[in-house]
């Protein structure tokens, strides 16, 4: 394990050090992701962080987009977030880069990305405990790569639950350890309204103030007392759970100092052992100082960082993470990315690009600086050859097995140029794209000839659209993808096949006949020449396999034809009149009589499905594996993840294309699934019908 950062006593939780005093301990930079589900109060948080620090003077209204996070085009569109904030702030004299990012599950790549190269993450969630279901997937990527997080409740002065209530919905989540922080103070009069909060370490007692000011301190409350010390002693014991010397002194009676205490928060946070909660109303500024507080206290170094993706700090050579990936109109490749070791300065050789014109960033603001030290996130314009996920530096090697593969995708739709000529513009536009979003691609469907967009969802490919239009001046349209339904033959059949055309001078002439026989499911094309005595000159066997190919391409039922084997048993030339063109129209001749006299059955492909879903909802996610055709092979819980399960099931690929937004809604928008081809099946009845129609 890398070495944990070293912790002190912080001063209170609202009250910064007296002015021109140095604060206890100076770290290098570093950064903190809020991530959590949709709707949830990030992006206040963000703003009231900004607040408290100084770095804004007046927070903006989500309501009305003049958020620092709503600064995109996309964010203000959408009325959301649609990629990561990033800002630079300092809190007593301590640099913090703050990444702000999406919280609907259509632009989770993004969120994934950022949180990889934090020092911490920061769980937003709301009070309501039927709604922290929807944190479950964040919670297990931090626990699946040992992020240490921390988890802050929000809403607070609106929920009518229980922060317990709200704790013991969490801890049903994830594998770690919740230590809750601090307590709630009630008001007499109205015991749902929270008023203020304790302080389980240093056993102070705040008040709320709200007109954005730091809580005031007040005596501990009478009815606070008895709730404070059974929280105490819980807290104590879990941090036992991992410090012998903690777990001594409590056997003993002894009461640890807080110093002792505050030490071990800070090294099981870095370590990932246990996750830290804290609660608070962002929009009303409620909480925020005691979660900076926090976060300067016990929030590890960049170097723990930097060992999780295998970086060796202590050797000061130059390693940038990239994490995020821009086009810009007048800087082309614009690559955000985290320096985990050495320094990083103007002109430096990163690839085989330099960089030149780092910056700071600010939402959409770049400061230019002349470095940058370990810790620090910087923008690099015109980054030729980087790429999200790409380690630069002089160091020895890339350990991109350490890297998340993209988000498998979920959700397609078929692209229609309409206006000629813009083909290529949009191959180009489709490949800026995917790059600032890795969980996007593009592919070219052979069957159907469709251009192929990938994603997460509806959302997230209506945005790619929206983009394609408003940046590329592109005018594209779309379809449904179109199922790559085939033909194939139950019984074999000979067939004979003669072209014969007379047009003045050299004629054509070409006499064909062929016997075919079914494949297995699978085998595709076979061809065999049986020609003997020179019936047919072997110079025309290959227009004959081509002509016979090119009748394959579509079959009575309209779709390609598979799974059989052509043989060429005999035929008949003209010395003069024979010719490739003739021979190969007869072989088309014969393979599409002979297909059309022995009738072709219809064939559907057929995925390999495995869905992820909380195990409250797998029998949900059962029924709609029903009523969409797909067979159940069966279920397991899903090794790692606590409380989730997997179903393992063959589906239509037809029934696959929309099918994400159907589970989302019966699991909260936690659900999610892969796919691979299986087979190709037999389809008939109304289903075949309906596809022949079409």
């Amino acid at each position: 394990m890398p070495p944990s950062s070293q912790t002190t006593t912080p001063n209170s939780p609202d009250k910064p050090s007296p002015e021109g005093a140095q604060p206890p301990h100076l770290h290098a930079p570093r950064c903190a992701a809020i991530v959590g589900p949709y709707s949830s109060g990030k992006s206040s948080l963000l703003e009231s962080l900004l607040l408290a620090t100084g770095s804004l003077h007046r927070k903006g209204s989500i309501r009305d987009g003049t958020t620092v996070a709503d600064s995109s085009v996309d964010a203000r569109n959408h009325q959301m977030s649609t990629e990561p904030t990033i800002v630079k702030a300092s809190y007593l004299q301590e640099e913090w880069h703050f990444i702000d990012c999406p919280g609907s599950v259509d632009f989770a790549q993004d969120s994934r990305d950022a949180v990889m190269v934090c020092d911490v993450a920061i769980v937003v969630v709301e009070a309501a405990p039927d709604k922290m279901i929807t944190a479950a997937p964040i919670l297990q990527f931090l626990d699946y790569n040992r992020i240490p997080h921390l988890i802050f409740i929000n809403k607070t002065d609106t929920a009518n639950s229980r922060i317990r209530n709200s704790l013991n919905a969490l801890q049903d989540l994830t594998t770690r350890p919740l230590v809750l922080r601090e307590i709630p103070i009630r008001d007499d009069a109205d015991n749902d309204t929270i008023t203020g909060f304790v302080d389980l370490v240093s056993e102070r007692a705040y008040e709320y103030h709200d007109d954005g000011t730091p809580s005031r301190l007040i005596a501990l409350p009478g009815p606070a007392k008895t709730d404070e010390n059974t929280a105490r002693d819980a807290l104590l014991e879990q941090l036992a759970d991992f410090d012998d010397t903690l777990l001594e002194q409590i056997l003993e009676d002894q009461t640890p100092a807080n110093s002792e205490i505050y030490a071990s928060l800070g090294r099981d946070l870095a370590n990932d052992l246990i996750v830290p909660v804290f609660f608070g109303a962002a929009e009303r500024d409620r909480g925020i100082r005691r979660l900076l507080k926090a976060l300067r206290h016990e929030a590890p170094a960049p170097d723990i960082a930097a060992y999780r993706l295998g970086i060796d700090p202590t050797r000061d050579t130059l390693a940038i993470q990239i994490f995020k990936t821009f086009h810009l109109p007048h800087e082309g490749r614009f690559c955000v990315g985290r320096v985990l070791s050495g320094m990083l300065g103007n002109g430096e050789s990163l690839l085989n690009d330099h960089a030149n014109g780092i910056c700071t960033l600010f939402g959409s603001r770049h400061d230019k600086v002349d470095s940058a030290p370990t810790g620090s996130i910087v923008g690099l314009p015109r980054m030729n050859h980087a790429r999200t996920g790409m380690l630069l530096g002089n160091h020895d090697s890339t350990p991109a097995d350490l890297w998340p593969a993209p988000l498998p995708p979920l959700y397609q739709l078929a692209l229609v140029v309409n206006k000629p000529g813009d083909d290529v513009k949009l191959t180009e536009a489709l490949r800026y794209i995917c790059e600032q979003d890795r969980s996007l691609s593009v592919y070219h469907h052979d069957r159907t000839g469709q251009v192929i967009l990938q994603g997460q969802g509806d959302i997230h490919l209506q945005m790619v659209l929206g983009q394609l239009g408003e940046r590329y001046h592109l005018d594209i349209g779309t379809t449904a993808v179109a199922t790559g339904f085939e033909e194939t033959i139950r019984s074999g059949f000979n067939a004979h096949g003669r072209y014969k055309k007379q047009s003045g001078g050299h004629g054509q002439f070409g006499d064909v006949k062929i016997s075919v026989r079914p494949l297995p499911r699978g085998s595709g094309f076979d061809f065999t020449d049986a020609i003997v005595g020179g019936a047919i000159p072997r110079q025309y066997i290959n227009a004959i396999q081509k002509g016979i190919l090119d009748g394959l391409r579509t079959g009575p039922l309209g779709f390609p034809v598979t799974d059989l084997h052509v043989t060429v048993t005999d035929g008949a030339f003209h010395a003069v009149d024979s010719s490739d063109q003739a021979f190969q129209m007869a072989g088309r001749l014969a393979i599409s009589d002979g297909l059309k006299q022995a009738g072709t059955l219809l064939l559907e492909p057929v995925d390999e499905v495995t869905f992820v879903v909380p195990s409250e909802c797998t029998s949900r996610t059962q029924r709609l594996i029903s009523t969409r055709r797909g067979q159940i092979l069966g279920f397991n819980p899903r090794p790692g993840w606590q409380g989730w399960d997997e179903i393992q099931a063959r589906m239509p690929s037809c029934e696959t294309r929309d099918m994400i937004l159907e589970l989302r809604s019966v699991s909260q928008g936690t659900g999610f699934f892969t796919r691979q081809f299986s087979h190709m099946q037999e389809l008939s009845g109304k289903a075949a019908e309906t596809a022949i129609q079409a």
